[in-house]
């Protein structure tokens, strides 16, 4: 039996640990609330301009721009380069453990092709390296002041893999803030630009919408196109940096909350033991004295 001193240690000890994981929770919640308004002003945008683009990559060439090439598609046998976003910090539950979970599946998927990754955080960086994949590239430590250069970089090397023929598809997976207790593990095609399908018009109906370009379509989609895919790579980060705040200041509250069940139990035993010591003195002073 622990005597009451260790007892006594142990609860400060727990102490400590529940302010640090409260001072963490409080910090978290702070950097969640910017975190939070970023990606509620990026959003529109670049859910817009995704579908914007898509209706009007589904009705030109896709010789019209290199980024348009529907190719070997990769869940047959071709190449393709998957983006995994984790975060470059633990103590945020099973934020990064999800993310590698679903990359993992959809290597599983493409096993007859071929999956290169590219890696964005430390956490999925550190996985991957001790287990021989191929990586094409990899960046950490951008959440800390992540900036559109970051995505900018990011989708560079994107377009270069996919233009260039080394992949046939880029995608991304990433944990997509839906709310404060829920993020969502989202796999979107990045490469090539995914094209809509519509259904056939009837004859009540009236006839698709057929735009007039202004420049050129190609001159048009040489700079459009590689801005979205800068955006939509930009989207997944904000996204993927509010969703771990947002899963970080959970763990931390649930850490906080179980310290405290803990110190009650441990109180409430240590009160237990004294108690306890308490009586046996009684008893062995009353048994010295009636010995007497």
């Amino acid at each position: 039996m622990p005597s009451l001193l260790d007892i006594r240690r142990r609860i400060r000890a727990v102490k400590s640990t529940q302010q640090i994981t409260k001072a963490m929770k409080m910090v978290a919640a702070s950097k969640l609330r910017r975190a939070q308004e970023r990606i509620q002003h990026a959003r529109p945008y670049a859910l817009q301009m995704q579908r914007v683009l898509n209706s009007l990559a589904s009705r030109v060439d896709p010789a019209a721009h290199p980024l348009l090439d529907e190719r070997q598609m990769p869940k047959a046998r071709g190449r393709t380069l998957l983006v995994v976003i984790t975060a470059d910090r633990g103590l945020c539950g099973s934020f990064n453990t999800n993310v590698i979970k679903a990359a993992g599946a959809f290597i599983t998927e493409n096993a007859a092709g071929q999956v290169t990754l590219g890696l964005v955080g430390r956490r999925g960086r550190d996985y991957y390296a001790r287990r021989g994949f191929d990586v094409l590239h990899e960046r950490i430590n951008l959440f800390a002041s992540l900036k559109f250069d970051d995505a900018r970089e990011i989708a560079i090397a994107a377009i270069k893999a996919f233009t260039g023929a080394e992949v046939d598809g880029v995608y991304l997976v990433y944990n997509e803030f839906k709310t404060v207790l829920q993020q969502r593990i989202v796999t979107d095609r990045l490469l090539p630009i995914p094209r809509q399908q519509f259904e056939a018009p009837q004859a009540s109906a009236a006839p698709p919408v057929d735009y007039l370009y202004e420049p050129a379509p190609e001159e048009l989609f040489k700079h459009l196109l590689p801005n979205y895919v800068e955006v939509q790579v930009f989207r997944a980060l904000l996204e993927s940096n509010a969703a771990f705040f947002a899963a970080q200041m959970t763990a931390m509250d649930a850490a906080t909350r179980n310290s405290g069940e803990m110190i009650d139990q441990l109180t409430l035993y240590m009160n237990k033991v004294r108690q306890a010591a308490i009586t046996r003195e009684i008893i062995e002073v009353v048994s010295g004295a009636e010995a007497l």
